[in-house]
């Protein structure tokens, strides 16, 4: 990635004020860039592609819904590309109106669609009956309100994030209406495919793995890669691959960096095992919490290992 902020670009999932925003703002490298607002996840990973960005911030799990799967399949299908960082956001929302409106007039809510996840509960109590409207984000959702040209059956009022006053002159209806008080969102920065960086001890690597066969026991031999040298799973999701039915690929977080030799062999043992292994990249963990390993499989043991094997090899009986 470039060091000179000035000659970088970034995109990520706008307009203004998106909790996407917020967690580009966490990215040192990013202050003094330009920042390119974008539709989804597609068009700010296609910046990265093409070269109009050198990097994207795009959203990947969240602590309510899990994964998102829009940005797996992306990563999944888009070749070329590597997770560099990761930035954790809390998340909470608002609902808001065109000014003059009251709570109980509203009968239709715009929102994203994973905003709309987690504030289901708070609207079904408080709006019973009321529509959803989709929106591609809910800083547009709540931009869309003000609209000159508004037609009969659109929404009347908008989730967005607390602070959406600050970019458009709406009115708040009522704030902290997220159904969970301790959502966090999880974001990911994508560069186009770089060498990783070393190791913190204090990292997370992604991948993307497919099956070699569907049949009974395939998916406990692909964990065993990872079971055998004590490495521990953050997330597995299984995403449909598309080519037939009941075939998929597996998203997954490990506790680790590729630099790790437990690591490192896994992967060895994923490549001899799966027929496509997608590595999305190893990278410093948010929460910055260091990695725990059993001596059994730290970096030692297996150097140790392979020195006694080499013994073994060569005449040397082991000590």
């Amino acid at each position: 990635m470039p060091t000179t902020a000035s000659s970088s670009t970034y995109s990520y999932l706008g307009p203004a004020g998106t909790f996407t925003e917020a967690a580009l703002k966490q990215v040192p490298e990013a202050a003094g860039a330009v920042w390119r607002s974008v539709n989804n996840v597609g068009e700010a990973l296609a910046d990265v592609v093409a070269g109009r960005s050198t990097a994207a911030m795009i959203a990947i799990e969240n602590s309510v819904e899990g994964g998102v799967s829009a940005t797996q399949d992306a990563l999944a299908t888009v070749p070329g590309l590597r997770i560099v960082g990761e930035y954790l956001v809390r998340v909470n929302f608002v609902l808001v109106a065109r000014p003059g409106t009251r709570l109980e007039e509203v009968r239709v809510v715009n929102a994203h669609p994973v905003a709309y996840a987690q504030t289901h509960l708070w609207l079904e109590a408080n709006l019973p009956g009321h529509g959803h409207i989709p929106a591609s984000s809910n800083v547009a959702a709540a931009a869309d309100l003000l609209r000159a040209d508004r037609g009969p059956g659109e929404a009347d009022a908008a989730v967005a994030p607390p602070g959406i006053t600050d970019h458009h002159d709406v009115t708040v209806l009522a704030t902290g209406i997220g159904d969970n008080a301790n959502a966090v969102t999880r974001f990911v920065l994508v560069s186009r495919t770089v060498p990783v960086p070393p190791a913190t001890g204090a990292d997370k690597t992604s991948l993307i793995v497919e099956l070699p066969v569907d049949g009974a026991g395939a998916l406990v031999d692909m964990l065993e890669q990872f079971a055998t040298r004590g490495i521990n799973l953050s997330l597995i999701q299984s995403r449909p691959i598309g080519d037939a039915l009941g075939r998929y690929r597996f998203v997954i977080d490990l506790e680790g960096h590729v630099l790790d030799e437990r690591v490192a062999d896994a992967l060895l043992g994923l490549k001899r095992f799966s027929p496509n292994v997608t590595f999305l990249g190893s990278y410093p963990r948010a929460d910055g919490t260091p990695v725990e390993v059993s001596p059994r499989y730290d970096d030692d043991a297996f150097v140790d290992a392979r020195d006694w094997l080499r013994g073994l090899v060569s005449g040397v009986d082991p000590v």
